[in-house]
């Protein structure tokens, strides 16, 4: 009897486990849906500038063979800057609007729910405001990166495939095009470089416009970009500094590792595995605290500040 107890206490506590660990994490995984249903423009848009990219690819692929014919004259490395350049372009093309998508998104997160007065529902709902706060910061740090990569990988592996077509249709091989292109060495860096600078470097950026979008009494675009501006020209005509602009900088542009150097392509700067020295940058921690004093602030803000 004790044993046969024993075995149905422990039943239960496992029973009860299970449903503690399910409530944690299904709310936030319904929250990150509601937050893709409701704003489609976060797979649309970067699916149209592919779109729009690949449509302008297939007019070029007429002169490809002509090219790849003097490309042939060139040494390895014009001829490997050369073919990768429309790679390149269509990464850069979807990552940009991936920020631009995010900057927008984050603006309109928590300012549209009390515009709409929406949030008088969804703070009747069992979800905690940190829940929903980290569902909204989960899209432009983890979400968007994920499309942006999936995307950009689809649509760079599509534009190898007509080239090649291309090819050899006339006659060409398709050998060089493969190996200068570099594309599967390249994948795995493109999705590091998204995690790293758009997620984990860019975090106090989106955390800011997370604030602004919970507090903002109208005008969140104006409340997010009015107050750097006025810092950085106070700063400038009462000490004739530019520190502030400096760290925005920083920040905007990357840390040293990612920097440019000259001769180099965007491929290049995106090595397969984050360097240790990124991990090591104090800029890194001193961002990601800071973000999480936004997350803090837009947490409270939201618990507090009512509809429009």
């Amino acid at each position: 009897m004790n044993t046969q107890s024993s075995a149905v206490s422990g039943s239960f506590g496992s029973q009860g486990i299970a449903p503690a660990a399910l409530s944690v994490t299904r709310p936030m995984y319904w929250s990150v849906r509601r937050e893709l249903w409701e704003n489609r423009s976060i797979y649309l848009a970067p699916l149209v500038a592919a779109a729009v990219f690949l449509s302008g690819f297939l007019i070029s692929l007429i002169g490809l063979p002509r090219k790849m014919r003097g490309l042939s004259a060139l040494d390895p490395a014009k001829q490997h800057a050369a073919i990768e350049m429309p790679y390149d372009t269509v990464a850069a093309l979807i990552m940009g609007i991936a920020i631009i998508v995010g900057v927008f998104y984050c603006l309109d997160a928590l300012y549209g729910e009390r515009r709409d007065r929406s949030i008088l529902f969804w703070k009747s709902l069992p979800v905690s405001d940190l829940t929903t706060v980290l569902s909204k910061l989960a899209i432009p740090l983890v979400i968007l990166p994920l499309f942006s990569f999936a995307i950009t990988v689809a649509t760079q592996f599509i534009m190898l495939l007509l080239s090649s077509v291309v090819l050899l249709g006339s006659g060409l091989g398709v050998g060089t095009l493969w190996t200068q292109s570099s594309f599967f060495h390249v994948s795995l860096g493109l999705l590091s470089h998204l995690l790293i600078i758009h997620g984990l470097w860019y975090a106090p950026f989106y955390g800011w416009l997370l604030v602004v979008s919970a507090g903002a009494p109208r005008a969140p675009f104006i409340w997010a970009f009015l107050p750097p501006f006025v810092i950085c020209a106070v700063e400038k005509m009462a000490f004739n500094t530019s520190h502030f602009a400096g760290i925005l900088l920083y920040r905007a542009t990357g840390p040293e590792t990612y920097t440019p150097v000259p001769g180099s392509t965007m491929m290049d700067l995106m090595p397969a595995l984050p360097p240790m020295h990124f991990f090591s940058t104090p800029g890194l921690w001193n961002g990601l605290a800071l973000a999480v004093g936004f997350l803090a602030a837009a947490v409270w803000l939201r618990r507090y500040r009512g509809p429009i």
